[in-house]
């Protein structure tokens, strides 16, 4: 808190004047204002600052002694003329970060609450700051949100219809009934599965408690995973190699890991040429799990890179009808992540492949006693730590599953991604569990 020099703040009762009552020392009224979380100034009757605490300061509303946003003093005058309190919303202009004495092009400035009272009958004001950024930003994700899920319901719904009215007008043509009653099965998984990914991502974000946490060791959850995906990648003839330290566990929900490890898979799937191959592979990175998928696809344009987790973004919309993609499967992703404590990242270069990474904390045996809100840790956006134990121990093991596969041994050698100049683009690296896919 800082009061200016030469000037001091009255404390007044409700009637204007003195309190009459017993005052709190200065010392501690300062660290009470100083301790607030929300900004505080006080303006004399020529509108000069004569308090001011450090949440305000930071928000850089206040220039020596005066007030620096026009707004702000407007609504200050407001206040004195209605002669009542007077409230409004205000977009502050970024501040510079110290010791930068410019803001960053990327920066963005603060949006507040601003509340202004007359606290005597001689004309002091205190004007009172909310921080709102987040929770507009929160509202805003949240319009968004309804919007898009308005409109992906609604394109399902609209086909089923036209296919229903040309099957009817169809009637007597059995080839053709049958052709729209195959678009209407395909269309209808479609929205079924668009409905249970919407509740699956409303749970997440729920901030709802892990139904069930117990070690689970990573050979299962790869399996089951692998088999979830089958026949989707036998369909394009896609061979799924699974190798890496099986032996290692984690602690969390079965069904809802599960569900992670297969939509990676499901994404490299839709994303990669027929006959290629995705390598699914588990390894111990010092206190952390990785489980990742490297594909031998398409690739991520690095501008989408850092979009590829938001719901319902599409890096190819076309692609994505045709596959049936919701535009949900990695943002499920990204949640289950965050709420075992964990982070997923990605690497990718336009038609080099991609690899996402699922990074977990390792159970070593003692069930930990954090809370649901400490295991939702910030995204990781660096690489891992390194390894405790350096390279997986032993020869790769799992099986190879798909259409015309081999073995594990041969995924190795084929996924083999010379470990040089690799584009990173603000997110971690592949991580070599395979030795990588030539990319």
């Amino acid at each position: 808190m800082t009061v200016v020099p030469g000037r001091t703040a009255t404390p007044t009762g409700p009637d204007g004047g003195a309190d009459g009552g017993t005052m709190l020392p200065a010392k501690l009224v300062r660290r009470v204002i100083s301790g607030l979380p929300t900004g505080l100034i006080v303006l004399d009757t020529a509108d000069r600052v004569v308090l001011v605490n450090a949440v305000a300061k930071r928000m850089g509303v206040v220039d020596e002694d005066e007030l620096a946003v026009a707004e702000l003093a407007e609504l200050v005058g407001a206040t004195r003329g209605a002669g009542s309190d007077r409230e409004r919303q205000i977009d502050l202009p970024p501040v510079p970060e110290p010791p930068l004495t410019r803001p960053r092009p990327d920066q963005e400035g603060l949006a507040v609450r601003a509340r202004a009272r007359l606290l005597d009958s001689s004309g002091h004001v205190a004007v009172i700051l909310d921080d709102i950024t987040e929770s507009r930003r929160v509202e805003a994700v949240r319009r968004d949100f309804v919007a898009n899920v308005s409109h992906e319901l609604k394109t399902p719904v609209g086909a089923l219809h036209v296919l229903a009215e040309a099957v009817a007008a169809a009637s007597e043509d059995p080839v053709a009934v049958r052709r729209f009653a195959s678009r209407m099965t395909h269309e209808s998984a479609r929205l079924a599965r668009l409905v249970q990914e919407i509740i699956d991502l409303s749970r997440l974000q729920g901030a709802e408690p892990l139904p069930d946490l117990r070690p689970l060791p990573t050979a299962a959850l790869l399996a089951e995973a692998v088999d979830r995906t089958r026949l989707v990648a036998q369909a394009q003839a896609i061979s799924i190699a699974v190798i890496g330290d099986g032996e290692l566990r984690v602690l969390g929900d079965e069904n809802q890991l599960v569900t992670a490890v297969a939509n990676l898979l499901d994404n490299a799937i839709s994303y990669s040429p027929r006959g290629t191959r995705v390598v699914l592979g588990v390894r111990r990175s010092g206190t952390t799990v990785e489980i990742s998928v490297a594909d031998e696809g398409i690739g991520i344009a690095e501008k989408d890179l850092e979009r590829v987790f938001e719901r319902f973004y599409r890096a190819d919309p076309a692609r994505s009808r045709a596959t049936g993609g919701t535009g949900l499967g990695l943002a499920i992703v990204k949640h289950i992540a965050t709420n075992h404590g964990g982070s997923v990242t990605v690497w990718s270069a336009e038609g080099a492949g991609s690899t996402f990474t699922l990074r977990l904390p390792l159970f070593t045996g003692a069930a930990p006693s954090f809370t649901f809100e400490e295991r939702r840790v910030p995204e990781m956006t660096g690489p891992g730590a390194p390894d405790a134990d350096g390279a997986p121990g032993g020869q790769p093991s799992g099986t190879d599953t798909a259409a015309g596969s081999g073995g594990a041994g041969d995924a190795g050698g084929a996924g083999h991604r010379s470990g040089g100049n690799r584009k990173r683009s603000g997110s971690a690296g592949p991580s070599d569990l395979t030795g990588g896919t030539n990319r």
